[in-house]
């Protein structure tokens, strides 16, 4: 048993430390794995539990003894009990993963989904805003009070730099250079990168942090804060941009953090920008990732064309 609990703790780390994944993605990952360990040892009743009921770790002997087609069949259950296909292909990685651990770490000797075939993943094109539609929300903050100029300040640096909600929410004090425009930022994996931050969103800083104190008494260093003086969390952050959509959006579904980040890269890209220097900003590890982007733009440009062309 206390080979067992050093062999998932291994685990554990490997997905921290060498993988530089989140404490959510680790968590993820591990919920993936006792799910598909409880269906190698009981089928699909695993897919009738309720999630506190699987197994806290996954099980090295079900690993063991699992094979090719068991890895299909639970994957086929995702599917047919509701899952997307971007679910199925993260719980197959999350296999996968676990199976090159231990493989490595020579506690187990093959993977049976090695071999196994990931689901392709549909295509879409992310949902982008406007011009007037990004300055429709980002000027829908009361600016008279502390926590409209907070929200004015939190939607300028989002729209200005691209960054994600999560990386918005870790940005410090000491992490922001207002004179140069710039900051760092703590990304997927733990990576820094440099973000850039232009003339708007730079003045809505300045003029947060002349009110920063106002919200409760802040003993930490991050940026944002919440109004009792609290680190504001992904979760705020998306609650807060959901509550402007719908005042300063009305037509518009589902904005979220993510939008800002799609419309600021394509944004970038109707105006001239470089793929690879969107990609540097932006954090993507692959090009290919950057350029679903391009094809945004060229559908916009297609759009422009019909409605403009005498003969279109």
């Amino acid at each position: 048993m206390a080979s067992l609990i050093r062999d998932i703790q291994a685990f554990v780390e490997y997905l921290e430390v060498e993988r530089g994944f989140s404490a959510h993605t680790v968590r993820a990952y591990f919920h993936d794995l006792a799910q598909f360990c409880d269906f190698v040892a009981n089928g699909v009743a695993a897919f009738q539990r309720a999630p506190e009921a699987l197994r806290p770790d996954p099980s090295l002997d079900a690993l063991r003894k699992a094979s090719r087609n068991e890895v299909r069949a639970f994957l086929a259950h995702v599917r047919t009990t509701g899952g997307s296909a971007r679910t199925s292909a993260r719980k197959l990685a999350s296999i996968r993963s676990a199976y090159k651990f231990y493989i490595r770490e020579n506690i187990l000797e093959d993977s049976p989904a090695h071999a196994v075939k990931a689901p392709k993943l549909p295509r879409n094109l992310p949902d982008v805003l406007s011009i007037p539609e990004v300055t429709a929300l980002i000027e829908a903050p009361d600016c008279s009070e502390p926590l409209g100029i907070r929200d004015r300040a939190l939607l300028e640096t989002l729209y200005s730099s691209g960054i994600r909600a999560a990386e918005c929410a870790g940005l410090r004090l000491g992490s922001i250079d207002l004179e140069n425009g710039l900051m760092t930022v703590l990304g997927k994996r733990r990576k820094e990168r440099i973000a850039h931050l232009g003339s708007y969103a730079v003045k809505a800083i300045y003029n947060y942090l002349g009110v920063r104190s106002e919200l409760g008494v802040p003993d930490h260093d991050r940026l944002f804060v919440n109004a009792r003086g609290g680190p504001l969390t992904t979760r705020s952050i998306q609650r807060i941009i959901e509550r402007y959509a719908l005042t300063a959006l009305p037509n518009r579904r589902d904005v979220s953090p993510h939008t800002f980040r799609h419309t600021f890269a394509t944004h970038m890209l109707d105006s001239g920008a470089d793929l690879r220097v969107v990609q540097e900003m932006l954090g993507h590890k692959s090009l290919s990732s950057t350029q679903i982007y391009t094809h945004v733009s060229i559908e916009r440009i297609r759009e422009v064309y019909r409605v403009s062309h005498p003969h279109a």
